[in-house]
């Protein structure tokens, strides 16, 4: 607003072509919104593919005939754990994941004290589904800490907050003096309240997992015991 009235007080005005600054503003903006959107649905496929395999070894290891009932409960403890430290670990937006990899461990300790009564079978299955298991983990956990580059969100807003100085003289220039000043008020406004917006939105889904903003990733509808 104090572009618009410094402009109007000393009347300046200039012409600039507005393609410039769509294409140096509008599109990177674009650019990383539906960068965010697709990190955000591949955090999804993967979540997806997490719980899978969590139910899957739960199913096998409770279908065993060989384990007895306080070894089932032991290692369906481990994998509800499994499930719920890792919820945390992303709703957390944690850069390391050296409090969950002991987590993880226990079900590879379990499997080796407990390796004489259990069937190469299962243990075969186990193991092939603790591998989607990490997979989807360390895919979350990519997603979860390598967003859209600094550099490149910066340059975005930098440019939103210069955007007034530019487009206020234009927009008056353009208009003519003499037209209503509420008209140009507005204009501006209203475009710096899209470019705002769009902003926003953007920084909202970099972020999917802290269940923040009104779009983020419903976590506890991927935990094991939901």
């Amino acid at each position: 607003m104090l572009t618009i009235f410094f402009s109007f007080l000393f009347d300046i005005q200039f012409h600039v072509d507005l393609t410039l600054l769509s294409i140096a503003i509008v599109f990177p903006l674009v650019f990383t919104i539906r960068g965010s959107f697709r990190r955000r649905e591949k955090a999804l496929e993967h979540l997806s593919q997490f719980r899978s395999a969590l139910k899957t070894m739960y199913y096998f290891v409770n279908a065993s005939n060989n384990l007895a009932e306080e070894k089932k409960k032991e290692i369906s403890d481990i994998l509800l754990e499994i499930s719920d430290s890792s919820m945390d670990h992303l709703k957390n937006n944690m850069e390391s994941t050296e409090a969950l990899d002991p987590v993880i461990s226990k079900v590879q300790a379990f499997v080796t004290a407990n390796g004489d009564v259990m069937s190469g079978r299962l243990k075969d299955r186990i193991f092939r589904f603790m591998n989607d298991l990490h997979e989807s983990l360390e895919n979350l956990h990519a997603i979860n800490i390598h967003r859209t580059p600094i550099s490149l969100k910066a340059y975005c807003l930098l440019f939103i907050y210069i955007f007034p100085l530019i487009y206020a003289p234009t927009i008056i220039h353009d208009m003519g003096a003499n037209n209503p000043i509420y008209v140009t008020y507005f204009v501006v406004i209203l475009t710096e309240f899209i470019l705002i917006s769009l902003y926003n939105i953007q920084d909202q889904l970099e972020y999917p997992f802290d269940d923040y903003g009104l779009d983020d990733i419903k976590l506890d509808s991927f935990k094991m015991d939901r």
